[in-house]
């Protein structure tokens, strides 16, 4: 008899904010001298008079897939990761009906980029009886640090010989109370002030296609941003970022104190502001840890909220950050 093996995939995928990256979007629209209206989503060197119109976003890029391999009574399945860094994938099954897995399920995994190999096998208890099964997975970027202690300075992520005042630090009343922003600080500048890498590292996401902002939670996912990850494992989320500014791309190495795009008005904000905040994977979460900015004396120094942070010349910061 022949083994009867029905097999379907449920997702259920946590991420950490603004994790999707997706391609801008522009109408461009113009009436050429005949009368007829033209519309393009390329940009046009035409010298008429063009109206811009910027469209909703599309829908997100899905950057970790649970696939099969292996013939159809033993499917064997793996992990493709697009991430240019590791993320943890948890897989467990949602209907189990004569089945087992090898190794046992739930289970969690750690896939670096690209395709992992095979992670685990499905295979009938009873050969003779039909079986079923329905697989979910949810994944976080990042390796997992359940220990994690910095030892790491952060150049403060602003160009040099300026200054910027603190509006909201460690623990802020008004957004950050959530473990993903506890320890995050934001810093009041004008839309377009070019924004720094705070330490060098690897770009996993680059979101520049959103256009609105404000004080409404509805916004929270529109917030444009940069995340980088550190040789460490921890990563560095630069939020509510200019529109169509990201001077990066995913899988770009960047130095630290390297352009990587302009600050905005983007996502959950009351005023144009740069949320920037240092993130790990901690039990499948995404949570902040405290972290240091360099003064202008060259020492460690806590963010606070009211003071102003400065960032000195590049020379004096050579070897205090990598």
């Amino acid at each position: 008899m022949n083994t009867r093996l029905k097999t379907s995939l449920s997702i259920l995928i946590l991420l950490p904010l603004c994790s999707f990256s997706v391609a801008a979007q522009k109408l461009y629209k113009f009436q050429d001298a005949q009368g007829t209206w033209h519309f393009t989503d390329k940009p046009t060197g035409t010298e008429l008079k063009l109206e811009v119109r910027q469209l909703k976003a599309p829908a997100p890029k899905q950057w970790v897939w649970l696939l099969r391999s292996g013939d159809k009574q033993h499917p064997r399945f793996f992990i493709r990761n697009d991430y240019a860094g590791p993320v943890e994938v948890e897989i467990d099954f949602t209907e189990q009906n004569n089945i087992q897995a090898k190794p046992d399920l739930p289970r969690r995994f750690v896939v670096a980029p690209g395709k992992s190999d095979s992670l685990f096998e499905i295979n009938p208890v009873d050969d003779h009886q039909p079986s079923r099964f329905t697989l979910q997975y949810r994944y976080v970027i990042g390796r997992p640090l359940a220990h994690y202690r910095s030892s790491a300075s952060y150049l403060p992520p602003i160009a040099p010989d300026t200054s910027f005042q603190i509006s909201q630090a460690f623990g802020g009343s008004f957004s950050h109370a959530d473990e993903q922003n506890k320890y995050a600080v934001d810093i009041i500048m004008p839309i377009g002030t070019p924004v720094y890498a705070a330490r060098s590292g690897i770009v996993l996401e680059a979101e520049d296609d959103f256009s609105k902002g404000g004080a409404n939670r509805a916004y929270a996912s529109e917030a444009n941003n940069i995340r980088i990850l550190h040789d460490d494992g921890s990563m560095a989320l630069y939020a509510h970022l200019e529109l169509e500014k990201a001077q990066v791309y995913p899988g770009m190495a960047v130095a630290a104190g390297q352009l990587i795009g302009y600050s905005g008005n983007t996502g959950f904000t009351t005023g144009p502001h740069l949320h920037f905040t240092v993130q790990i994977n901690r039990d499948m979460k995404l949570v902040s840890v405290p972290f240091t900015f360099i003064n202008r004396q060259g020492l460690a120094e806590e963010p606070a909220v009211n003071t102003w942070l400065k960032r000195s010349a590049p020379q004096q910061m050579d070897n205090a950050v990598k």
